[in-house]
């Protein structure tokens, strides 16, 4: 199953050169580019963990600072969802302009509808992630090491 979050979802993935373009869009309308990742992609979890600090006040040519944040996650983070988010914040607070998964793990197992029925037929029904069955770092075949040890690598030149 495909998850389908974000704008162009049900498209197929972009090139790097496409989403350069859409990056460039997001830019020329003033919004601040940021890069979040996830190993739980249900649909009420909007709010995923952050790359980096948003990009303020990039412009048209920083484009490929914002396509190097990406691909640094990629590289992180080769089994998780990725997204690249464009926050609008003209009217006074931060609405998200543009979203679009950039990066998916190899294999979705997507979602089951769990149903209960209650009193006075009243029937709830609730979303299971598939992939919360396993432990966080361990979802989507991923090897378990978490940020910290990724980031300590970085640091140190690893």
């Amino acid at each position: 199953m495909r998850v389908t979050q974000g704008t162009f979802s049900y498209l197929p993935d972009f090139s790097d050169e496409r989403l350069t373009m859409h990056i460039k869009y997001a830019i020329g309308q003033g919004w601040a580019m940021m890069v979040e990742h996830t190993d739980d992609p249900h649909p009420r979890n909007s709010l995923w963990e952050m790359w980096e600090q948003p990009r303020f006040d990039v412009e048209a040519d920083d484009a490929h600072l914002v396509l190097d944040d990406i691909n640094a996650c990629r590289a992180a983070y080769p089994a998780r969802y990725i997204k690249l988010v464009a926050y609008d914040s003209t009217r006074g607070r931060q609405t998200t302009g543009l979203s679009i998964i950039v990066n998916r793990p190899e294999h979705e197992p997507g979602f089951r509808l769990d149903r209960q029925e209650s009193n006075d037929r009243t029937v709830r029904y609730t979303l299971h992630s598939y992939a919360t069955e396993q432990p966080v770092g361990y979802r989507y075949g991923a090897d378990g090491v978490e940020k910290e040890e990724r980031m300590t690598a970085k640091d140190s030149g690893e």
